[in-house]
C-alpha cells in the first residue's frame, strides 16, 4: 500500500513549469507526464483564436513531432498583451517546457536533439525578445517623434 503511493507521488511530481515572454504578455507551461493534452487557458489548442496565429502555437509540436508530445500534458495559462503576442509567449513556453521537461525526466541527448532543431527554425522559439515599448517624452507625440518646429 504505501509503495504504491509512493509511486503515485512520483508519477505526480514529474512536473515541469516553465514560461514564455513577449511585450507585456506572460505565459506559464505545466508539462507532466499524460496523453497529449495541449490547452490553454482552459481550452483545446485547436480552438485558439485568431485562426491565422494558431498555427504559430502549432509550430513547437511539429518541428519536434507529435509523437514527443504524446507522452506530454501541457497547460498554458496566459496573461496580458494582445493577441499576436499572446500567441508568441504560448509558443515559447510550449518549447522551453517540452525542452525542460526532457532535461528533467528523460535524457540528456533527446534534449539537446530537440533544442538544436527549435533553435535552427527559430531562436525565439526559446530565447526571450528583450525589446520593450519606449516610453512618450514631453516635446513630441512620441517616443522620438517631436512636434514640428515652427518660427511664428
Amino acid at each position: 500500500f504505501s509503495l504504491s503511493r509512493k509511486m503515485q507521488a512520483s508519477e505526480a511530481a514529474e512536473t515541469v513549469q516553465t514560461f514564455g515572454k513577449k511585450k507585456n504578455s506572460i505565459a506559464v507551461a505545466h508539462v507532466k507526464r499524460g496523453k497529449g493534452l495541449l490547452k490553454v487557458n482552459g481550452s483545446p489548442i485547436e480552438l485558439l483564436m485568431p485562426e491565422t496565429l494558431r498555427y504559430k502555437i502549432f509550430e513547437p509540436v511539429l518541428l519536434v513531432g507529435t509523437e514527443k508530445f504524446k507522452e506530454v500534458d501541457i497547460r498554458v495559462r496566459v496573461r496580458g498583451g494582445g493577441n499576436t503576442s499572446q500567441v508568441y509567449a504560448i509558443r515559447q513556453a510550449i518549447a522551453k517546457g517540452i525542452v525542460a521537461f526532457y532535461q528533467k525526466y528523460v535524457d540528456e541527448q533527446s534534449k539537446r536533439e530537440i533544442k538544436d532543431t527549435l533553435v535552427q527554425f527559430d531562436r525565439s522559439l526559446l530565447v526571450a525578445d528583450p525589446r520593450r515599448c519606449e516610453p512618450k517624452k514631453f516635446g513630441g507625440r512620441g517616443a522620438r517623434a517631436r512636434f514640428q518646429k515652427s518660427y511664428r
